[in-house]
This record gives structure tokens, sequence and C-alpha cells, in this order.
């Protein structure tokens, strides 16, 4: 049904003009991410350019207020992708910035936090800047902690640049159950990014107040259950979404991926700060694409030799240890399938890192 469905709504909304460019919502590719699922629940984004509130508002309503006209259609989650500030006031039931997902009434940070309740621990893992592998690193590290028989969740956080669905290979759209989204389970981790809620290629040009709702939505509108660790993959940097998750007092402890070059160091000390600052446990920093292992067993270091070690230990933070460059770990990441789920050597660090994990937050 969903597929007639989707094609039944995107004629509806095909009626819809924007007034400044003449051109229905459709054919002016404003519409992005339309789905539906077997209840009749229907998603979709609007691209509303910056203009007067009024106008951006009402374009936004008459695209839900057409999409629930069709027959069949049970409810709509519409999210404006681009908004001036004035649209914060939107109803729960069409987005808004604190409710971008248009699932229920919109969360604070703490609530959010609140409805974690069946969540033991939750641990960030974090980096100071992006390109150092945090997320493959954080899917591995998930991967290990359920290996160990822990019910383990991880969430992925980076909204702008998730990257969850391709390290499990998962191509689809959650379920919802009891207006909750209903995670993806693989490898025995319980998965949800906003890359399964979007197109693949749609990129999210949500702004500040946004990511905030989507991140709080997140942790609240998913049925996450009863789950021994949550690990949540942050943005790169020190930004809004670590202020949200320390504010939800949720957070066990934090972990900090970093490469062994200067660069990424800098970022790492920022980090290190901003969870000291904020009187969040750090329970070590990581150092990734340590070096590359030759046939005869030398090791190159593309990067530079032990600088995040070296930082750890100016900073007085513990150092958990060091993961080479593995070329296979790439091929690994791609092919949808974590290499801490195969026997390859990797694997056996990704789980000496995830048993110290475990023994800080007093899972093992």
């Amino acid at each position: 049904m969903s597929d007639s469905l989707i094609l039944r709504v995107r004629a509806a909304l095909s009626a819809i003009r924007d007034p400044a460019s003449g051109r229905n919502i459709v054919s002016a590719g404003a519409v992005g991410g339309l789905s539906a699922d077997d209840s009749g629940h229907v998603r979709f984004t609007l691209e509303v350019p910056d203009r007067d509130r009024q106008a951006a508002e009402g374009l936004l309503k008459a695209a839900e207020d057409a999409a629930r006209s069709v027959p069949g259609v049970t409810s709509v989650s519409a999210v404006a992708t681009a908004h001036s500030a004035g649209q914060a006031k939107q109803k729960p039931s069409g987005g808004g910035h604190d409710n971008p997902f248009g699932l229920k009434q919109k969360p604070r940070i703490e609530t959010a936090g609140e409805a974690l309740s069946g969540v033991k621990s939750m641990v960030a893992i974090a980096s100071g800047k992006g390109g150092v592998g945090k997320s493959t690193v954080a899917a591995n590290l998930a991967v290990s902690l359920a290996a160990r028989g822990l019910k383990v969740g991880l969430l992925d956080a980076d909204i702008y640049g998730p990257s969850l669905p391709t390290l499990f290979g998962i191509d689809g759209k959650p379920q919802m159950r009891d207006n909750k989204i209903v995670p993806f389970e693989a490898f025995g981790v319980k998965l949800m990014s906003i890359g399964f809620l979007l197109d693949p290629d749609q990129a999210v040009a949500w702004r500040g107040p946004m990511v905030m709702g989507a991140l709080r939505q997140l942790m609240s509108d998913v049925d996450w259950g009863e789950l021994d660790i949550l690990l949540v993959d942050t943005p790169p940097g020190t930004g809004d979404a670590h202020i949200s998750l320390i504010q939800s007092k949720k957070l066990s402890g934090a972990v900090i991926v970093s490469t062994p070059q200067e660069m990424a160091l800098a970022d790492v000390r920022r980090g290190v700060h901003l969870f000291r600052q904020t009187e969040t446990p750090l329970i070590g920093v990581i150092e990734n694409m340590a070096w590359l292992e030759g046939p005869d067993g030398a090791k190159q270091f593309l990067f530079g030799e032990g600088g995040a070690e070296r930082a750890a230990k100016e900073l007085g933070a513990p150092f958990m240890g060091a993961i080479p460059l593995f070329p296979d770990l790439r091929q690994a990441s791609d092919d949808g399938r974590p290499v801490a789920a195969t026997d390859h050597a990797a694997a056996k660090t990704f789980h000496e890192l995830a048993e110290d994990i475990a023994k800080f937050v007093k899972l093992a």
C-alpha cells in the first residue's frame, strides 16, 4: 500500500504552488524524503526559503493539509529544512525547531533523558575534528560490547553526516510502534540514525535549533527498550550536540577518538577540557590510524607517532590504546559488516577497548 500511497501524496503535493517561484513544490524539488509506512503515516521534508514567516508557515501548512486529505493517510510528519527564526512556533504535528519528526509533544532535553529510563548507561564517542574514524570506532565498539552479551544501542547523533546506515549495511525506513520509532537491529546492536529517516542523497539543511530538536527526539521518540549501554556517536567538535547530551544528565562517560597528528590533537585538548568543565567522566582517549604495518611487520607511522598518547599524558587523561590502520577495516566498513563481528586481527583490539568501557561503567 505504501508505494501507491506515496504516489497519491506526491500528486496532492503537486497541487501546491510556491508563491515566490510560481512552480509547484514537487517539480521545484522542494519536497524530499517522502515516505509512507503500512499504517498510513506519511513523512516528508519541505525546503522553505528564508523569507516572510507567515508565507513560509502557510506553505508548510498547505503541504501538510494536502497530504492529510489523501485517502489512506492517517498522520503526517512534515519537516521544514530551512526556515526563519519565527517558525519555531509551528504546531508539534507539523514539525518545527523542537519537533522535526512531528511525532508527539516536543521534548526538552531533560525529559528526553528521562525517557531513557531503561538505559543503564550512556557513553559519548567524540572527536575534536572530522576524519579520524570516530564513527567506525563507535560501530565496532558497539558490536564488541554486544559480543560480551550486553544489551547495546548505538545512536548516530551526527545529523549532518550520518554514517551508521553505511557502516551496518542497512537500507530502508524504520517502522513505527505506539508513536515511537522502532530501531533497526544488526550484529546484536539496536541502531538509530537520521540517515534512516531521510533519503541518502538528501542534504540536511537544518539550523541549530532543529538539529537539537532532532537529537532530543532520537533519544526520546525511539523505542530503545532495556539497554545495558547506549553509545552515542557524536558530531565532530565540541558543539551543541555535546552540550545537549551533557544537559540530559544521562552521560556515564565519554571516549575521545583522535589520530596522531598535531592538527587533531589540538581539538582533543578542547574535548578533554569540555568534558572536565561539565564534570562528565572521561573514560579515555583512543588513538586511531596509529600506524600501517607492512608485510614484513615494520610499522609506518603515516600521521606521526604516539601523538594521542602524549596528549593524553600531558592532560592527565587515561590513554585506552591505539588502533592500527587496517585496510581491511575500511573495506569492512564500506561493506556494512563491522570488523569486530569477524575473526580479523582488528577485532581483538576493539574487544579489548570495549572491555575497558564495560569496566568503567560497571558492566564487567
